[in-house]
């Protein structure tokens, strides 16, 4: 099994490198690891101490930043490596403000390739993000004495784990992994299961990171002017399907305003010759007459959203409408924001939570999705809007301190 893992990933890369020709995002994440080396060996010694975390892409960068922040403040010497596997993740960190001393692509999972890079400096703890495993590295961190860690984990039925052929993978992991700290009991059980029982339940670490967004300045200029006196309705990482919601309910409610933040940049042309009497938030300046009289606000650069769920009565997250996976509905519940969402959810958890303890809405078509932003936007459905707001912002705030519980077991 350990010659087919080791052709498994030397097709991988022969893969990805020729997918690059054609595809632009993958090109990124090839030529980024050409520069991976580079980065580590500029930026530390070989005796510098180094706490390292991996995920494979945005949405588990948020889930282990809370952790890696707490250990920093108890390691304040120690220096700071992040990976990621995806693009989207590395573009949208790198660009902002972070306590990283470096942020580089995760090599590809080559013996001779991994060896090198963790030569550069001394790791003295790692830790992966939900279900982000590379077997030749977690070896080589193992074989250096490294302190190797997975947070968030997330165990389900169809992985490779709990197949046929999943033995050998299985293996790594026990021989490895320190301890898997679980957001689920489900997750725990799959995991002993299958003999990984150095395991413990701790919840979701994304939950600690949105009640952090709730204390800092929410504060996007020229949204308040945009939305006067009106209800606005947040569709946060939209993919087509979330879009053609805000075009329905847009032909129904002329007096419900719209922000509309695509999960892809690219898409903000397409949205503006859908929405042709829509506003562009690069375009506003002082022009607060144009900003009262559109009705739908297209976000054409990164970085605001979790700011923008702070302003909205309603959020459509995007998703889960195809199999991409549901973005983050977390940062809009946290604000006490009734959620709308696809049913394509089957690896988040939260989100059967959420629905729940009804505090966010999932449906099957946007047909329905739509209707429904518009019964519970509706003046006479008050009550319903606040019942569902009340019902997310709980939820939040009642979940245990998951960073707490993980760093007391570190430390231990």
């Amino acid at each position: 099994m350990k010659l087919l893992y080791n052709i498994f990933i030397s097709l991988l890369i022969f893969g990805m490198k020729v997918f690059a020709l054609f595809h632009d995002k993958t090109k990124k994440g090839v030529d980024g690891r050409k520069e991976s080396l580079n980065k580590v060996k500029s930026a530390f010694s070989k005796t510098d101490k180094v706490i390292w975390m991996h995920a494979a892409s945005l949405g588990e960068y948020e889930q282990g930043l809370p952790v890696l922040e707490k250990l920093k403040e108890q390691f304040p010497d120690y220096k700071i490596l992040i990976t990621f596997f995806s693009p989207s993740g590395y573009d949208n960190v790198v660009k902002k403000k972070h306590i990283a001393d470096v942020i580089c692509y995760l090599p590809f999972d080559k013996k001779s390739m991994v060896r090198e890079f963790i030569s550069q400096f001394d790791v003295k703890l790692f830790f992966t993000v939900k279900y982000d495993y590379w077997y030749n590295l977690l070896a080589a961190l193992k074989g250096k004495n490294t302190k190797i860690y997975v947070i968030s984990a997330l165990f389900y039925e169809r992985q490779s784990f709990f197949t046929s052929y999943g033995k050998w993978l299985v293996k790594q992991l026990k021989e490895n992994v320190d301890w898997f700290f679980h957001q689920t009991q489900f997750s725990l059980a799959l995991a002993k299961s299958v003999g990984l029982v150095r395991s413990s339940v701790t919840g979701d670490t994304r939950f600690d990171r949105v009640k952090q967004l709730r204390n800092r300045d929410n504060h996007v200029d020229h949204i308040t002017d945009f939305i006067g006196s009106n209800k606005v309705v947040v569709f946060g990482s939209s993919w087509q399907s979330e879009e053609k919601i805000a075009e329905m309910v847009s032909l129904k409610n002329n007096t419900l305003k719209m922000i509309i933040a695509p999960h892809d940049l690219k898409r903000v042309e397409h949205l503006k010759n859908t929405f042709s009497d829509a506003l562009l938030y690069s375009e506003i300046k002082d022009t607060q007459h144009t900003v009262f009289n559109a009705q739908i606000l297209i976000i054409d650069s990164i970085g605001l959203l979790s700011k923008l769920y702070s302003y909205a009565d309603i959020a459509v997250v995007g998703g889960g409408f195809h199999d991409a996976g549901l973005h983050n509905i977390l940062e809009a519940a946290t604000f006490g924001v009734p959620v709308i969402f696809g049913n394509h959810y089957k690896k988040n958890p939260e989100a059967d939570d959420l629905l729940s303890v009804n505090g966010g809405k999932s449906f099957a078509d946007e047909h329905a999705a739509a209707e429904f932003v518009l019964f519970i936007s509706g003046e006479d459905n008050e009550e319903e809007l606040a019942e569902m707001s009340g019902n997310a912002e709980k939820f939040v705030s009642e979940k245990p301190d998951s960073t707490q519980m993980i760093m007391q077991k570190i430390l231990s």
